[in-house]
């Protein structure tokens, strides 16, 4: 497989069918730690849009007319070509995006291990032979693409949330068209390099960076040829989005907002629970919908957690993304910050109290926040109801085991969770009641390519990832032969 420098896979037109399309009008790529301008990208319309879609529609049945193992092959070749590129996507990414490069190399190796995956599902998946209901009858369940897809992906995982949706996509024999978020195009427009040179044919995938998102997304979620949706971001956006695919009766995939509370029980090993809280709070600066929201602490043991998190925090180290031992880098830009700062100044209005850290870091640059401990949070403030998407933790207290499940629940959310505990009935008891669709116990690090991807309430509907991943993109079919005698 080729490899590539940064220069080679930074790409900056629309990629629609095979071909890379430029446009006149373009938008800005920066870099968050240094507000530098990286590039000036296409900036796709409406009608390049429809026009990827339409191409994506006429690709769709010589895609999914290949066998199970040459889709399989082409997958593997462009995970491959991902794999020998890591380093340079790494750095490609950290540039626009902010985390460290041994952080974003980390998440090209993720977002890679789907491509992998689905190679294998595509081989894997089967129908079903059904029981007989008559002597001259025969039924069986086929498993079919779905058709045309669309999807929009967020800025905070500019490649493993494209990854995890065209893969699976690829694999059950569809065709697809993707737009990325806006701050962060470039590394999905590598992939689509990749992608080329592995032999995806034209037409399979189409990739639209565009400035223009809610224009763009009217087309993705509302073209009578788009049969699936899946979307990443906001369940308020999420809400708007699912309400236009609803007119087309299109299948959809949501994976919204969370409200992740991490629990500390009073028999909690604490030197595992703050190592794991930490590498479930500041991944990313704190930006990602999995993220630690609200830690509730045991009153028996919060002086010590205080404590153990104050001298944890002052350790950290925050810099730009090239720097070596960074823990994390800036935060995506100006609007982070100030709901950062705002959330946090709330909290103190209403009694909190900074523990530490709480400020920019100015000599470093104004996107990048201290690591940040606020005590005496109650759940009535914003910040305890709110995505803080910062490397903010808040500290809530509570008495029993009762009160932490219900303050843990207390949310219209439902993605993340996490507790804390060495008491095997305690930990049974504690499972059963959280409200979530994917918890971790004594760990903060929850996702990977095997496990089930899936929030519940407000945090969204669907399934990325595990051998459930590719079900999303099929349509099952039911088929009756009679004659038999």
């Amino acid at each position: 497989m080729l490899q590539h420098t940064v220069r080679s896979l930074l790409k900056v037109d629309a990629f629609v069918d095979g071909n890379w399309i430029p446009s006149e009008q373009r938008f800005s790529v920066y870099n968050p730690a240094t507000g530098e301008t990286i590039a000036e990208v296409c900036d796709a319309d409406p009608a390049l849009a429809e026009r990827a879609v339409e191409v994506a529609y006429k690709a769709l049945p010589a895609w999914q007319a290949k066998t199970a193992k040459q889709r399989a092959d082409l997958l593997r070749a462009w995970y491959q070509a991902i794999m020998v590129n890591k380093q340079v996507l790494g750095e490609l990414m950290s540039s626009e995006q902010g985390k460290p490069i041994a952080e974003a190399i980390g998440e090209i190796e993720y977002g890679a291990s789907f491509i992998d995956w689905f190679a294998g599902e595509a081989e894997r998946h089967h129908g079903e032979l059904l029981a007989r209901s008559a002597d001259d009858k025969r039924s069986w369940i086929s498993k079919q693409p779905i058709g045309v897809c669309t999807a929009i992906t967020p800025w905070n995982f500019p490649n493993a949330m494209i990854t995890r949706k065209v893969a699976p996509a690829l694999a059950a024999g569809c065709t697809i068209v993707v737009k990325p978020a806006q701050l962060t195009p470039l590394s999905a427009l590598a992939l689509m390099q990749l992608a080329a040179e592995a032999g995806i044919p034209h037409g399979v995938i189409n990739m639209l960076p565009t400035s223009q998102a809610k224009a763009v997304g009217k087309v993705l979620t509302e073209h009578p040829n788009v049969r699936k949706f899946s979307f990443t971001g906001s369940t308020a956006i999420g809400k708007q989005l699912m309400a236009q695919c609803s007119s087309g009766m299109k299948k959809v995939s949501m994976e919204l907002g969370g409200n992740a509370a991490f629990i500390i029980f009073d028999d909690a090993d604490l030197d595992l629970a703050v190592e794991q809280l930490l590498a479930a709070k500041f991944r990313n600066a704190g930006q990602t919908c999995i993220a630690v929201n609200r830690v509730l602490v045991h009153d028996a043991v919060i002086a010590e957690v205080e404590q153990r998190l104050i001298t944890a925090l002052s350790k950290l180290k925050v810099g730009a993304g090239h720097e070596q031992g960074v823990d994390y880098g800036p935060l995506i830009n100006q609007e982070a910050i100030d709901k950062a700062q705002l959330l946090q100044q709330q909290a103190i209005d209403a009694g909190a109290e900074v523990l530490c850290g709480g400020k920019v870091l100015q000599q470093l640059g104004p996107l990048f926040y201290a690591p940040t401990l606020l005590s005496n949070v109650t759940a009535t403030m914003a910040i305890s109801q709110q995505e803080i998407f910062a490397p903010i933790l808040a500290l809530q207290r509570f008495s029993s085991e009762a009160e932490a499940i219900a303050l843990a629940n207390d949310t219209p959310f439902g993605l993340a969770g996490y507790f804390c505990s060495n008491d095997y009935r305690r930990i049974g008891r504690v499972a059963e009641q959280l409200q979530c669709g994917m918890l971790g116990i004594n760990v903060g690090i929850i996702s990977q390519v095997y496990n089930a991807f899936a929030g519940i309430k407000e945090s969204g509907i669907g399934i990325e990832g595990s051998s459930f991943g590719l079900a999303e993109y099929q349509v099952t079919k039911t088929i009756t032969l009679g004659g038999f005698t």
